[in-house]
């Protein structure tokens, strides 16, 4: 029996401007499966960063459903959606989102400043965290002394301090060279292979040729979703 990390089914999103609407979801359903790796396409305006939003718990559906786990978000109370967030998700941004006065090590550590759980034994898993992604000569830097892809590995690492098992993220090579860019999929590969189930969204088809599933948007509306059947993950 398929485990699923989410649900979608019918689900909408509007947005009120003044006297107008904008529909950014127009009806949108997919199963995302645990341990699956799914990229998300689509033209500027088609509803992407709309459904990452969703996905992260950042924002509530206005129609359908979304079930996280079996739990179902539009229902959640706004602390609910918080401790969802901070405990089941893993966020990676296109623009790293990193403190500039903080080293690499306190950035990491910044989820568990918010949620209380600053620790010794917190400080080595964060060291630790940061030497996976191959960070160990830089923990005292801070992110003006880290390449593109060195601040990159930092949020990798600083979105999986809380261990979660469902990562989103947002153009994550989008601001990386090719040779930095294949080392960042490989990180997310491997993570993947560990089953963690990633979501990214990415307009670039060579990143996506790399994920298990590719779903294009445009207009709100899924146009298309297929399986990559050279992907040698643990997507099912």
């Amino acid at each position: 029996m398929t485990v699923l990390a989410a649900s979608l089914r019918d689900l909408q999103k509007d947005y009120y401007l003044s006297s107008e609407t904008v529909r950014a979801l127009r009806g949108v359903s997919f199963d995302v499966p645990e341990g699956d790796y799914i990229s998300i396409m689509g033209p500027s305006g088609s509803g992407k960063s709309t459904l990452l939003n969703l996905l992260g718990c950042l924002d509530r559906p206005t129609g359908g459903s979304f079930l996280l786990g079996d739990e179902d978000v539009a229902h959640m109370s706004d602390d609910k959606l918080a401790e969802t967030r901070a405990n089941r998700i893993g966020f990676i941004f296109q623009s790293y989102n990193l403190l500039q006065a903080l080293t690499v090590v306190e950035n990491i550590e910044v989820p568990l400043y918010y949620s209380g759980d600053l620790t010794p034994e917190s400080r080595q898993r964060c060291i630790d965290l940061a030497t996976k992604v191959g960070l160990e000569d830089r923990l005292d830097h801070r992110p003006a002394q880290l390449s593109g892809g060195q601040q990159q590995r930092v949020a990798i690492a600083r979105s999986l301090v809380n261990d979660p098992r469902f990562i989103l993220a947002d153009e994550p090579t989008g601001n990386l060279d090719t040779a930095t860019t294949q080392e960042i999929l490989g990180i997310l590969a491997e993570l993947n292979a560990q089953g963690r189930t990633i979501v990214m969204v990415t307009h670039e088809p060579e990143v996506a040729e790399q994920t298990g599933r590719t779903i294009l948007m445009r207009d709100g509306r899924i146009q298309s979703d297929e399986r990559n059947m050279a992907f040698s993950g643990v997507s099912s």
